[in-house]
């Protein structure tokens, strides 16, 4: 949508094949429907959040910055608001403003919105002629591939992009998993089923115990594992299922050091001495919790308070620092955020996202082999790459 509309401001005559019945579908479901479009940093800060390929975006981030994007979307009448850890989120809290935005915009360019499944991009002397789709040919000078990737097909990110650019002879790096749910071994996950967790620490360490991703926020039981920001963010950096071993840790009292929650658990034993220690939990942990820690600590539920042993009482405090987890694999790749994967980008010139094989071949978004971290900064690769792609391919086509 961004591209079409950047390649129409600059004169180009537009034609914007869309395989669902609504423009915008996937930006629905971005920031659990209120899309999270950007964030407020700097563009190193951006790039320093993408873990892959970030070099090949510094032209695009750098012409077209988060502050470009906030700019864009308060000029198309879209008030934002920044949250924690500079997230950019419409004021509304509202995906479909954004798409509203974009597809007015996009009618008051004149852009033609048809409803088609493009198939194969026509080429003629190693240059774009037109474009094949399921239900008619359309001829261009440039044609802007911005399938996404292959997650969430439901709406529409099926990988059809892979298989147009792979038959003009790019190379298709494999898609993988990001910003993924994770699945565990054991069956203490699913038993806490619907239990967030807020303002807790996770580390990631490989089978070897080097750590691999360390961060404080929020996370999220579920019937298979652990989902949450801090789980997606962390899954970014695991890249390597099939022949890694990872483990997650989980600090429930990060604010606490060891020796000051230690002290504290003295005085909650003093305090509540006779009552069960499974009674005690209530007030350290929230209830989904006690059984894990009473089965993990080795202490029978019912012993009093003032029975529990400094061994004890140190193995409880080694579990509310750490309650450790192994992890048995990602979700399946519908269930990514993004997908990892995709168009090799040495193929692709950086500046312009124009094609280095095909002549009027611009490819934009997840369909690239780059993925950034939960932040915002996923779309924020589409919306500068986007960019780059329109202004260049409408150069091309006047």
């Amino acid at each position: 949508m961004l591209a079409a509309l950047t390649a129409a401001q600059k004169g180009a005559s537009v034609t914007l094949l869309e395989r669902n019945q609504k423009v915008g579908r996937k930006l629905y479901i971005t920031g659990k429907g209120r899309c999270n479009l950007t964030n407020d940093c700097s563009v190193q800060e951006v790039l320093a959040n993408i873990p892959r390929n970030s070099r090949f975006l510094t032209s695009a981030v750098t012409r077209f910055p988060p502050s470009e994007v906030k700019a864009l979307f308060s000029s198309l009448g879209v008030p934002l608001k920044t949250e924690r850890g500079n997230r950019v989120f419409p004021q509304s809290d509202r995906a479909a403003d954004i798409i509203d935005a974009l597809f007015f915009a996009l009618r008051r360019q004149r852009v033609s919105i048809v409803q088609d499944r493009a198939q194969h991009i026509l080429v003629q002397e190693g240059r774009v002629r037109g474009v094949k789709a399921e239900h008619g040919t359309y001829g261009c000078d440039a044609a802007i591939l911005a399938t996404g990737g292959c997650s969430y097909p439901l709406t529409g990110s099926t990988g059809d992009g892979y298989e147009m650019a792979g038959e003009l002879g790019h190379t298709i790096l494999p898609a993988k998993p990001s910003l993924i749910p994770l699945i565990m071994e054991g069956e203490e996950c699913p038993r806490m089923q619907g239990l967030s967790l807020r303002n807790v620490g996770l580390k990631v360490k490989s089978h070897k115990g080097k750590l691999i991703y360390q961060e404080q926020g929020e996370l999220l039981f579920t019937h298979f594992g652990l989902s949450g920001p801090l789980i997606l963010s962390a899954s970014a950096h695991m890249r390597d299922f099939e022949r890694e071993h990872y483990t997650v840790s989980i600090d429930l009292k990060p604010a606490l050091d060891e020796q000051t929650l230690d002290a504290r658990l003295v005085r909650e034993f003093a305090e509540q001495s006779n009552r069960a220690f499974h009674n005690v939990l209530e007030r350290l942990v929230p209830r989904l919790l006690i059984p894990i820690l009473v089965e993990r600590a080795e202490i029978p539920e019912e012993t009093p308070a003032n029975s529990i042993t400094r061994s004890q009482r140190r193995r409880l405090l080694e579990l509310l620092k750490g309650l450790n987890f192994t992890v048995q694999g990602p979700r399946g790749v519908e269930d990514a955020i993004v997908t990892s994967g995709g168009v090799k980008v040495s193929e692709v010139d950086p500046h312009t996202m124009e094609s280095k094989l095909v002549k009027g071949l611009f490819l934009a978004g997840e369909l690239l082999d780059a993925d950034g971290y939960t932040g915002g900064f996923n779309l924020q690769i589409a919306w500068a790459t986007g960019r780059a792609a329109g202004e260049a391919a409408a150069d091309m086509e006047r």
